[in-house]
C-alpha cells in the first residue's frame, strides 16, 4: 500500500535540473540550488521528467514516510521556480520595521530595537513601515523566519496589537464591563 499523496507524481518543469545520488537529491533551478537527504525508508527515482517517491517496505511509518518525503520534494520543486513569500503586517502606534542589507531592525514598543540577522537563502523587504515581506526558494526557512519574527510581539487579544501575518484572522475578546 502506498501514500495517496506519494502516488502522484512530481512533474519536473523546464528548467529545472535534478540529480538523485541513492538517498541525496539536488534540485537546481532559476531561484537556486536546493538538496535534501531522503530517509532510508524511502526510495526516489527520477525518469521521464518525473520524480516518483516509493516506501521500501510494508510498513505504515514507511508509507507515511514516502508521503512526507514527496511534499517536501515538490516543495523544492516550487521553491527553486517560482520561490516562497510571507507577509508579515504591524498594528500598534509606533511600530514600525527597516530592512537594511540581510538585517531587520524592529520597533516594537520594547525600551530597545530588535535586530534580527536573516539566515542564507532568505531575503527581507519592507515596503511600507508595517509591512514585511520575507522571499527565498527554501519553504521550511522562510517560515520559520516569519514564526520568529511574530513571536518577538504576537498579537494580543483585546486591542488586536502586534505582528502577524498578512492573512491571520485575531480573535478579539471583550474588555471589562462597567
Amino acid at each position: 500500500m502506498v501514500s495517496r499523496i506519494a502516488r502522484v507524481p512530481i512533474s519536473i518543469p523546464a528548467g529545472v535540473d535534478v540529480k538523485v545520488n541513492k538517498q541525496n537529491v539536488v534540485i537546481k533551478g532559476a531561484k537556486g540550488t536546493l538538496t535534501r537527504d531522503v530517509h532510508d525508508l524511502v526510495s526516489v527515482e527520477y525518469s521521464n521528467d518525473n520524480i516518483v517517491c516509493a516506501p521500501i517496505g510494508v510498513t505504515i511509518h514507511a508509507n507515511a514516510l514516502s508521503g512526507t518525503m514527496r511534499a517536501l520534494l515538490q516543495n523544492m520543486v516550487t521553491g527553486v521556480t517560482t520561490g516562497f513569500d510571507k507577509k508579515l503586517t504591524m498594528i500598534g502606534v509606533g511600530y514600525r520595521a527597516k530592512a537594511q542589507g540581510q538585517k531587520l531592525d524592529l520597533t516594537v514598543g520594547f525600551s530597545h530595537p530588535v535586530v534580527l540577522e536573516m539566515p542564507d537563502g532568505v531575503t527581507v523587504a519592507t515596503p511600507s513601515p508595517t509591512e514585511i515581506i520575507l522571499s527565498g526558494s527554501d519553504k521550511q526557512k522562510v517560515n520559520q523566519m516569519a514564526a520568529v519574527i511574530r513571536k518577538i510581539r504576537p498579537p494580543e487579544p483585546y486591542k488586536g496589537k502586534g505582528i502577524r501575518y498578512h492573512d491571520e484572522h485575531v480573535v478579539r475578546k471583550e474588555g471589562k464591563k462597567k
